[in-house]
This record gives C-alpha cells, structure tokens and sequence, in this order.
C-alpha cells in the first residue's frame, strides 16, 4: 500500500470538501496511515458554456479522475455519486459509501419565499434536464435556461440578476455551510432528487484488496442498499446521468421501497412507478421499477430527450 494513500478529487469547493471528509474520516480509523488529497482538473469543469449533455454527460466531471486510477497516480477517488454513470468502467468500482445527507432539492430564490410565489414565466437556471422537467411539469410557462458552474459560480449569477431562481442539491449546500441560501426544499412529489443524490461514494481498483479493506470502514450500509436500488434502475433505463430520470428509495424495517419517474423533456408526460421488496433485493427491485417504467413508455421519452438535448 503507498505511504501515502492518495485521494483524487475535482477542484471545485463542494468537491474538495467532500475529498477532505473522506480524509478526516479514513484519518480517524486508519490513524498509522497517511492521507493526502490529488485535485485534478476535469474536462466537466473546464467547459462551462456548453450543455453536458452536448460533449459527453456528467461523466465528464470523474474521467480523469478515473484515469489517475488506471495510471496508479492516485489510489482512491471520491465522487458525488449522481456524477457517476450507472455502469462502471472495467476494473473499477465505488467500494465505500458515506451516510446519505439530504437527497432533495433546494430553490434559491432571493425575491421570492417558494415556488409557487415565482412569477408564472419565471426565469429559472439549470442545467439538469431532471430538474427541468419536472419545473416544467408543474409550469410549463416556466423559461428555463442553461446554468452550468460550481456552487458559487451559480449563486453568483443568481445574484447579480440574471434568473429569478435555481434548484441546487440541499446536500452541497449544506456541506459548504450555506443553506440559509435555501428558499424552500423542494417536495419530492414536484421534483424527485436525482438517483444518488446525496451520497459520496469512494472508488478504487477492484483488484486492490487492501485498499477495500481499508475503505470498509467507511461503508454506510443503509445508503451503500438505497444507491443499489436506484442505480439499478437507471443502469436498466440505460439512462445516462443527463437524461430526465429520477429514483429515491427509502428503507422502513427490512424492506426497500423505490419510487422511480421518467418526464418527458419538455414536462409534458410524466411516468412514476413505486415499488417494494425486501432490503436483500435492491438490486432487483431497481430492475423492476425500471422495467414498469419501460412498459408505460419511457423509452419513446428518454430517446426523445436525448435527441433533443443533442440537437
């Protein structure tokens, strides 16, 4: 094992702090090892005036990070685990999951105390064709524009005018310490958080045991069932980390229960499907939920959705 153990991480804010937890807490149980952060410059962060979906998805905010591993350049990675793709690369794979923070969405928006006090053609900026749609499926009259950036970078523009509001993770905001930013947290049944939300997940070599073994430690096994479940059922939607998917499980004494949706881009269909099972069979279930999903017509939506975001 490198002495010392090296820990890949984006350089944004959010991520170096999510980087930094993982460090104090592998410190914490491992306190005769070393630990030190590798930031590294991503492509997902470099582009900040093009769609994601336009030059590759979210994944591009972990491929380099992805390729120190290959390169033996860093030994673990950290992720927010809604920017990593439902099939993982070849030799590769999230060995650690921390405790699940809030999952849902947060409205910022400094003139107006909720959602429903927005102005009916409210201009709102993300860049989450998740988010998107399902704003759109409550108000069509909505006009939603295209707001890439990390945390700050997003508030700023906020700030200075140029959107009335914007959805941002409850979680990153709580991390970084500001969220009293937070207008209203926005009700699962209007928007459902994206598969994972919430979680940090820790990746590594799936050949290099002793690295699991030292991340074990970490694994929170509530969160490490919900992540199973919902990216089960995005990995059968074969959806990609930009489509209009959404999935959040919630656990009640052994059992799983997973509520799933696909909307169409533009909000005007929205298909939700809910299931449970037991907690041994999240990975199944996931499955099932996404195969229900596909038999009301998901498909015909996420292709549709794809095509537009490429266009």
């Amino acid at each position: 094992m490198t002495n010392p153990i090296r820990i890949a991480t984006r350089q944004s804010p959010l991520a170096l702090w999510q980087a930094k937890e993982v460090q104090r807490l592998l410190t914490a149980a491992h306190p005769n090892e070393q630990f030190e952060l590798v930031p590294i410059s991503t492509k997902g962060d470099r582009v900040q005036t093009v769609a994601l979906a336009k030059i590759g998805g979210k994944g591009l905010f972990i491929k380099e990070l992805e390729s120190a591993l290959y390169n033996e350049e860093a030994d673990i990675a950290v992720h927010s685990m809604k920017d990593v793709p439902a099939i993982m690369p070849e030799g590769l794979g999230i060995h650690a999951v921390l405790a699940r923070e809030t999952p849902f969405d947060a409205l910022i928006a400094p003139k107006y105390g909720s959602l429903d006090a927005l102005p009916q053609n409210a201009v709102i900026g993300t860049c989450s064709p998740r988010r998107a749609a399902q704003l759109l499926a409550k108000n069509p009259n909505f006009q939603i524009k295209q707001l890439r950036g990390n945390v700050g970078t997003r508030l700023s523009k906020l700030d200075s005018g140029e959107f009335d509001a914007t959805l941002l993770a409850c979680a990153g905001l709580e991390r970084l310490g500001i969220q009293d930013r937070i207008t209203e947290i926005i009700s699962e049944s209007i928007c459902l958080p994206a598969v994972t939300q919430g979680i940090i997940g820790v990746e590594t070599r799936n050949k290099d045991e002793g690295m699991q073994a030292l991340l074990s430690s970490l694994n929170h096994d509530p969160s490490l069932i919900q992540m199973q479940a919902e990216r089960a059922m995005c990995a059968e939607l074969h959806g990609g980390c930009s489509a209009p998917i959404a999935g959040y499980a919630t656990l009640q004494n052994n059992d799983i229960t997973l509520t799933g949706r696909v909307i169409a881009h533009d909000g005007s269909q929205l298909l939700e499907h809910c299931e449970t099972a037991p907690q041994s069979d999240a990975e199944a279930l996931g499955v099932s939920v996404a195969q229900a999903l596909l038999k009301s017509g998901a498909r015909k939506l996420l292709d549709d959705a794809e095509a537009v975001l490429q266009s």
